[in-house]
């Protein structure tokens, strides 16, 4: 990220005054929301509600474009948008104190210390580790909220008549409806991504019949407001860290009059007004400094620019935007949402049967994901981080910030299966931000090479450590962040992203653990020591999750740089060392995969982090039907249905990835009954987004597979789910995959090859044909063992086969 705003390129164009600002036409009222009667989006991409949002956790609703987010809350006499720039921290340099985690002075012992009480003892208390190497957190921040929108309707009904306020999904835009007497409001709300912008128009079915007063508030002391020509700017600077902020807000009508006040401007009599916001910081994701330039012109060029174009183009942009997106992927599993029940009522009356009511929610829930995902990551911002762009306060719970031991994953698990690949690029730049401060925090706690980050990271190159004992130590994050660079070159198979992206940061994370892998006594082999399974158990040395993360990166940078023949004598290395490694595959007594390298497991632990089975989901280490993949099983059923929110989400891949489809879908059905609010956001408690994400990516996994080196179709369809369709899947390989599915096995499959090469499908069953519908003929269909077909596909065709 270049600097802190929500538009990537600054806007150069120039506008003469208030009065061109206020000269701008405006569309007629209903025509620029796209519809041609009366009614409202109502079809199974919206999510609807009969009344205004009490509250912003459970009932408001999120837009974003990445940078800028809002949450709508459709109350009618003063409503409120609460919105977001995700460049507002608290922390950081110039906060006092701020060294990104790292011990403060030198630790002569320390860490070999701890190795030696392990190599010993076999196990350490938390609590002494984190004495030994932790350290309390300074200048760590939190990200904030930026301030409300609010709008004061002058007899207005506390209670209106014919209220509905929406999310459609499919335009990402949030409406408002509600009638007045005889006359019929309605408010429209979006965040563009083509403009930097958020956006909101208000109309009525008569002329001069909107009227409201507008203002603009931040919880930040200093916060200056200002008004001039409807106009409204808010400025200042964080008191913690001096980060500079601004927003300005344009109010625009047509008819009535616009009047400035002391902070507000006032519409009256207007036939229709709009306004338009944007909003940035002088961030930079620069280390060390972590500052830019100040946002006065990049917001000033945004708003301009927004007004210069116009609501109806405006809104135009971004609806082409998000749909180009949003529409790649739709999903049919024979879902009928009932007539006159709006969102909250559906999720009540969600009992996880296979009715069309229940799979209507279904198919919304997996579509929200998807939306979230877009509203929440585009190039050119920060990460969604554990709530995405969407905080309302300026102490959030655990700082709304990136937990690196899972949450900031999973938040990316759907982005390419989903087809949503654009939307990593904002993980793939912060990952890169974090290599410099990683070199350091590698270099002063471990004297080794490469970089490193622990358990929880910020904006500013948080790198090191705090103090929390089961939640301080996790240098394995690196490993797991490199990870999804990997999978991007996978997916999409890009050798120049991994040449100059993916390689250089697997190289360099890589460096590090053979640097500091160190020889396990107890039977000679390399493991990680202090290693800890995330927030479970005592530290001991190799446990599960660490040998499996570690080798998982050696293997993929191996691999990667013989793909890219580069650095010889690195392969060498890593050839020496992953002969020599403890992969962390071990099956203990009772049949489970052991969380640690001691068969210390207990059959009645439920803890809600299953951690050990990272070989299984995310990675590809288990062999499906393998003995390994069948004492995972045995740790997951032991470990029971339970969980939080994102926990359950990662249950539904887990059983997805053990082909178990009945069971995955039952983990979709607890993360909707027990784990999901009335404005369908995930519940840790309190909200995270990463359930969200995580249940998408589950239900992609249900549906398709391709880490094992073949497109492996409806490899975990529940019985719930007998007849359907999904369109846009992406599968390894730069492939885009189309299922249609009858009495629980493929139908039909359409494949659009991005590269040159075989493509081996798995699952097709019986007979089959393949037909090439590029060039308009029959297509070769060669068998292998296992019942695995395989297509000679070249790139830019479309191919069809056809079972049966």
């Amino acid at each position: 990220m270049r600097q802190g705003v929500s538009r990537r390129t600054a806007v150069k164009s120039v506008l003469r005054g208030g009065a061109a600002l206020a000269a701008v036409g405006a569309p007629s009222a209903y025509a620029v929301a796209g519809h041609t009667g009366g009614g409202d989006p109502s079809d199974e991409l919206t999510l609807w509600y009969e009344k205004p949002a009490a509250d912003w956790e459970t009932e408001a609703l999120p837009v974003g474009n990445g940078a800028l987010g809002a949450m709508v809350f459709g109350t009618v006499p003063s409503e409120r948008l609460q919105f977001n720039e995700k460049t507002l921290w608290t922390g950081g340099p110039g906060s006092g104190g701020y060294d990104h985690g790292n011990w403060s002075e030198p630790r002569p012992g320390a860490l070999t210390g701890v190795q030696e009480e392990l190599d010993e003892r076999g196990r350490a208390d938390p609590e002494r580790v984190a004495e030994a190497l932790g350290r309390p957190k300074a200048g760590y921040g939190a990200y904030q909220t930026f301030g409300d929108i609010r709008l004061d309707v002058p007899g207005a009904p506390g209670t209106p008549a014919a209220y509905r306020r929406h999310l459609d999904l499919r335009d990402a835009l949030a409406g408002v409806r509600y009638t007045d007497g005889r006359t019929t409001h309605r408010r429209e709300y979006f965040a563009s991504h083509p403009a930097g912008v958020l956006a909101g128009r208000f109309t009525a079915d008569g002329p001069g019949r909107v009227s409201f007063t507008l203002r603009v508030t931040s919880p930040h002391e200093g916060a200056a407001v200002r008004v001039r020509a409807g106009l409204v700017t808010l400025r200042g600077s964080l008191p913690d860290n001096g980060l500079g902020y601004e927003a300005q807000l344009q109010v625009l009508t047509e008819g009535g009059s616009r009047t400035d006040g002391d902070g507000t401007v006032t519409v009256t009599g207007a036939d229709s007004a709009w306004f338009v916001l944007a909003a940035g910081t002088d961030y930079a994701d620069s280390y060390p400094r972590y500052r830019g330039t100040d946002p006065h012109r990049r917001v000033t060029g945004a708003v301009r620019e927004a007004v210069r174009q116009g609501y109806r183009a405006l809104r135009a942009a971004h609806v082409a935007d998000h749909r180009a997106l949003f529409d790649r992927v739709h999903l049919d599993i024979g879902q009928a949402a009932p007539d006159g029940v709006p969102t909250d009522q559906l999720l009540e009356r969600y009992t996880g049967g296979a009715g069309p009511a229940e799979r209507a929610l279904e198919a919304l829930y997996f579509a929200y994901g998807r939306y979230l995902l877009i509203a929440s990551s585009r190039p050119g911002s920060l990460p969604a981080n554990l709530q995405g762009v969407w905080n309302h306060s300026t102490a959030p719970p655990w700082s709304a910030d990136y937990h690196t031991n899972i949450n900031l994953q999973m938040n990316y698990w759907p982005a390419h299966t989903a087809n949503l690949a654009e939307t990593t690029e904002p993980l793939h730049r912060f990952i890169t931000a974090l290599r410099a401060p990683g070199r350091v925090s590698a270099e002063k706690m471990f004297a080794a090479r490469g970089w490193v980050v622990h358990n929880e990271t910020n904006p500013y190159g948080y790198t090191g450590v705090h103090d929390w004992p089961t939640a301080f130590w996790f240098p394995e994050a690196a490993a797991w962040l490199c990870r999804h660079l990997y999978e991007h070159y996978r997916f999409e198979r890009d050798t120049g992203f991994l040449r100059r992206t993916a390689y250089p940061a697997m190289r360099e994370a890589a460096e590090f653990w053979l640097d500091t892998l160190r020889r396990d006594p107890r039977d000679g082999l390399l493991v990680v020591t202090p290693s800890y399974s995330p927030e479970h158990g005592d530290f001991t040395a190799g446990a599960a999750m660490s040998q499996q993360l570690v080798h998982d990166l050696l293997t993929s940078t191996l691999e990667a740089a013989r793909t890219l023949e580069a650095d010889a004598g690195l392969r060498r290395d890593l050839e020496r060392t992953l002969r020599k490694l403890d992969p962390g595959l071990r099956v203990g007594s009772w049949g489970q995969l052991q969380e640690w390298k001691a068969d210390l497991d207990d059959p009645q632990d439920r803890h809600r982090h299953v951690s050990h089975l990272y070989a299984l989901h995310p990675s590809a280490q288990l062999a499906p039907g393998s003995r390994e993949a069948e004492a995972a099983k045995v740790s997951l059923t032991a470990r029971g249905d339970g969980g939080t929110g994102w926990s359950k989400a990662w249950k539904v891949n887990f059983w997805a990835r053990l082909r178990d489809g009945d069971h995955a879908h039952t983990m979709l059905r607890q993360l909707l009954r027990e784990s999901t609010l009335p404005n369908l956001w995930d519940s840790h408690p309190p909200f995270q987004i990463d359930g969200n994400f995580g249940g998408t990516a589950g239900v992609a996994e249900m549906l398709l597979q391709s880490q094992h080196g073949a497109v492996e179709l409806l490899p975990a369809l529940p019985a719930a789910w007998p007849e359907g369709s999904v369109r846009g899947l992406r599968a390894r390989g730069d492939l885009t995959v189309d299922l249609v599915w009858k009495d629980g096995t493929p139908r039909t499959v359409t494949v659009r090859a991005g590269r040159d090469g075989d493509v081996r499908l798995r699952g097709l069953g019986g007979p089959a044909t393949a037909r090439d519908r590029t060039a308009r003929g029959p297509a070769p269909l060669r068998g292998e063992d296992g019942g695995t077909r395989v297509l000679a596909a070249r790139a830019g065709h479309t191919y069809t086969v056809t079972a049966g």
